[in-house]
């Protein structure tokens, strides 16, 4: 077993990974919607370093190529978990983050079931691409949660008491609301859409491994 500084990053993101479930459990919000999300893009960030640090020093190990892939599926469904289970359980995010769970379950079988000969199911491009627009896609709706914290909204609506404040007509109240307003929707929808992009890359690249696959799953 290797350790340098690739495969060190590789690890710490795999322990990041409950970690931002963890926040939620000694923090209350809105620190926790924070903590997550700063943990979360910390750990985003060092996926792209630890691939291009492990390359540019020659330091490719058989461990980081094991890990890596663990670590960044570890992240993307813990941190789906986290914001379906906060969330109102909209069915337009329920249902790309089915999709993505359902991929990485199923993608994750067919090389158990491959062994030996999984390396026919190699990391392509769009995987990388799939990869990064989870990853963006999960730390925008992060912060949806941080503004949805502040708003006091839930699945059931607006808080009452900041239903008494609009109708307060308070000018400073509402300018500041507005802004608060045009952050949570704009995180809302543009993560949400990020989510669609990286759900339909999921399922590309699915059919694409389940293809490669196929010869070595045919009976005779």
């Amino acid at each position: 077993m290797t350790w340098n500084l690739p495969n060190i990053l590789t690890v710490l993101r795999l322990i990041a990974a409950p970690g931002v479930a963890v926040m939620f459990l000694y923090f209350t919000r809105p620190y926790a919607d924070w903590f997550a999300l700063a943990l979360f893009v910390t750990a985003a960030v060092t996926d792209w370093f630890d691939g291009y640090l492990a390359r540019a020093w020659k330091q490719e190990t058989k461990l980081g190529a094991m890990l890596d892939p663990i670590a960044d599926k570890a992240m993307v469904v813990i941190a789906l978990m986290v914001i379906v289970g906060y969330s109102s359980m909209s069915p337009w995010l329920v249902l790309p983050a089915t999709l993505i769970l359902f991929r990485e379950v199923f993608v994750s079988g067919l090389r158990e079931y491959l062994g030996d000969t999984a390396g026919t199911l190699k990391v392509t491009n769009l995987a990388k691409w799939k990869t990064t627009a989870q990853m963006v896609a999960i730390a925008v709706l992060f912060g949806q949660g941080v503004f949805e914290h502040y708003l006091g909204m839930s699945a059931w609506g607006m808080d009452p008491q900041m239903i008494d404040d609009i109708l307060s007509g308070r000018e400073e109240d509402l300018l500041g609301l507005r802004w608060k307003l045009t952050g949570m929707e704009l995180c809302w929808w543009v993560g949400l859409a990020l989510l669609w992009i990286a759900a339909g890359l999921t399922a590309i690249t699915g059919v694409d491994y389940y293809r490669k696959a196929l010869p070595h799953v045919r009976e005779g």
